[in-house]
């Protein structure tokens, strides 16, 4: 299984062992005690003065309802989606935010009344089939949480992927395609599960819109999905505890920091977007105090 350094992430080229981590804070590093956990990225940024320029940790990487306020609609009504609201009806977004109201919905781990575990230990698993015949599943499935995306792939490559899955990350428009592409590889429907989370990627109006009908139980009333039933993606529980929606603004600054492209700044920058894999793994490694990944076609192959 791919592991990076923090070069990896700035696209320098990775010259670790499979045996390193892919390093990442302490949400809070102050609250939590520290236990042995390889290399933690806080210290390493804190260490380095362009790690240190590079991250901002104090992001959000989830947009909630407690978040909505006027200023924020003002600022997010400057960028189009997936890095603001430009466009975007406003009843739509305020609609839907409405219905992420609970502590669930402002963190990604754990139940609020529940500690976390003093070391997150995180593996993001992408379906790019560089796993295919690893063995690394049981690694993979000794991971806290596991990030799954897309064509998330498991029924009869368990061996080599793992059967848990804590986070379902997409956009619609990914997970519908990848519901049409990997279908002869056996992925006919998304992860589903009664721990499991789905995060949002809102990069359109219709990533909203679905996840309200969902947390509602209804189907789709209007747009390019109008009339689908998000139990048929999601399951029959239809708890807003369940779904995660990644900021705009978070995306921005992964975008900037992290995965920005010589298109931005072109005619076709409008329709340039983070894959999906690089962003999950960048909010894992922004969650996680350690990140294992497997995400890229051609990443290396090792073992956990």
């Amino acid at each position: 299984m791919v592991t990076f350094t923090l070069l990896a992430v700035m696209g320098e080229r990775n010259t670790t062992s499979f045996h390193e981590f892919f390093w990442s804070k302490n949400v809070n590093p102050g609250t939590r005690k520290r236990l042995p956990c390889g290399y933690p990225l806080y210290p390493a940024i804190q260490r380095h003065p362009h790690f240190r320029s590079l991250f901002n940790l104090s992001t959000p990487v989830l947009l909630q309802g407690g978040l909505f306020s006027q200023k924020l609609w003002d600022s997010l009504s400057q960028h189009k989606a997936p890095y603001g609201w430009q466009g975007l009806p406003r009843q739509a977004i305020v609609s839907t935010l409405s219905l992420l109201n609970s502590s669930d919905s402002a963190r990604l781990f754990g139940d609020p009344q529940e500690p976390l575990p003093a070391c997150v230990r995180c593996a993001v698993v992408g379906n790019g089939g560089i796993l295919n015949g690893s063995r690394q599943g049981r690694n993979i499935d000794a991971h806290d949480y596991v990030f799954r995306l897309n064509g998330a792939v498991i029924k009869g490559f368990e061996r080599d992927v793992g059967a848990k899955t804590s986070f379902y990350g997409f956009t619609v428009n990914t997970m519908k395609n990848s519901l049409i592409a990997y279908r002869s590889l056996g992925f006919t429907s998304v992860p589903q599960g009664q721990d499991l989370r789905y995060i949002f990627i809102p990069s359109d109006i219709r990533d909203y819109v679905m996840l309200r009908s969902a947390i509602l139980g209804v189907p789709v009333p209007e747009g390019q999905d109008k009339g689908d039933r998000p139990q048929t993606y999601f399951g029959p529980e239809a708890s807003a505890r369940k779904f995660k929606l990644l900021h705009p603004d978070f995306i921005s600054y992964l975008t900037e920091r992290f995965l920005k492209s010589k298109f931005i700044n072109t005619r076709f920058g409008d329709l340039y977007m983070p894959s999906t894999g690089a962003l999950m793994l960048l909010t894992a490694l922004h969650t996680c105090d350690q990140v294992r990944a497997a995400v890229g076609a051609h990443s290396l192959r090792g073992q956990v």
